[in-house]
């Protein structure tokens, strides 16, 4: 192999570990984005039922179809 060979594979070498490194913080950003949107999801899920508990329709509060 050539010095000029070993200098283009080198080059692609280093952009590749370049990339992954990018790729691998992009996807660690995410992760934590996810999670933090998981924990506002539960949060919300939480609170719905919470005010669903508080407003159970019963056949009491229903009137009468002629109403």
């Amino acid at each position: 192999m050539s010095d000029e060979t070993i200098e283009r594979i080198q080059a692609k070498i280093a952009y590749l570990e370049s990339a992954n490194s990018e790729l691998s913080d992009v996807i660690y950003r995410q992760q934590q984005e996810i999670d933090g949107l998981r924990t506002q999801f539960v949060a919300l899920m939480a609170q719905l039922d919470a005010a669903n508990a508080q407003n159970e329709y019963t056949l009491e509060q229903e009137k009468p179809p002629h109403y």
